[in-house]
């Protein structure tokens, strides 16, 4: 099969986790929804069109950047020794935030489409994109240091691949489950952060038709494993691109 694959530098970026509010905490690698969702604005697509995302990368350090926070209860009228803005007859609470940041990131992500006819149109409108790229937040600019269509196939590894002190990843879960890596960190038997990302979703009305009131409905995600201290075992079956790159995926999929 073919995908797309992606080297992007980031300054610093938010990659928001929606569970954050005070504190508005970043995934330590963009999720899966944000890598689909960059994809479907560059090219235009007003449909979900099926894909498969693999990503790994890593960040130099983190920060914290003030933002302004507007709060509102609906329906609460404006009272002067409580709210800072009047919007019509309305309360607006202004105060302070905090934004958490990732400093010097660098990606590499591998985009396959489920339509394989899609490869090349995809891969155009990502090497000449309409618009400035970001990833994240509108505000968060995605340098494409490398744009390509490569090859990627399961091979068998002749070798170990240690990953220890280098790029961390989403590993798919049933990498771990089917015993294909070791993951060993110093005091425990397993180092790393374990999410379930979200990846799909639909919208669906909880208002009326007159009157429309949407939300998003996950209904796919995909569980996963954040490490970059682990070892693929020799002689496993792996997604691999032509350049030599682990392509990681869940390989119960494919």
């Amino acid at each position: 099969m073919k995908g797309i694959k992606l080297i992007i530098h980031q300054d610093m970026v938010n990659y928001r986790r929606p569970t954050s509010f005070q504190l508005r905490e970043t995934y330590p690698l963009p999720p899966l929804s944000t890598v689909i969702g960059m994809v479907h604005n560059l090219c235009g697509y007003q449909q979900y069109e099926p894909m498969d995302i693999s990503v790994q990368g890593d960040y130099f350090s983190k920060t914290n950047d003030l933002y302004t926070r507007y709060e509102f209860k609906n329906g609460m009228k404006f009272e002067k020794g409580r709210h800072q803005l009047k919007v019509n007859e309305f309360g607006v609470s202004r105060g302070i935030g905090y934004t958490e940041l990732l400093v010097d990131v660098n990606l590499i992500l591998h985009i396959i489409p489920k339509d394989q006819s899609k490869v090349k149109e995809i891969y155009q409108f990502l090497k000449y994109p309409a618009e400035f790229p970001s990833l994240g937040r509108r505000e968060d600019l995605a340098n494409f240091e490398e744009v390509k269509i490569v090859e990627i196939q399961k091979q068998e590894l002749s070798n170990e691949r240690d990953f220890k002190d280098q790029w961390h990843a989403y590993i798919p879960i049933n990498w771990l489950t089917d015993e294909k890596l070791s993951i060993e960190g110093e005091g425990t038997d397993l180092s790393g952060t374990r999410f379930i990302l979200p990846k799909v979703y639909e919208l669906y009305n909880l208002g009326t038709e007159k009157k429309p009131k949407y939300k998003r409905n996950w209904i796919e995600r995909e569980e996963v494993l954040y490490s970059g201290d682990f070892i693929i075992f020799k002689e496993e079956i792996v997604p691999i691109d032509e350049e030599g790159d682990i392509v990681f995926l869940n390989l119960e999929e494919e």
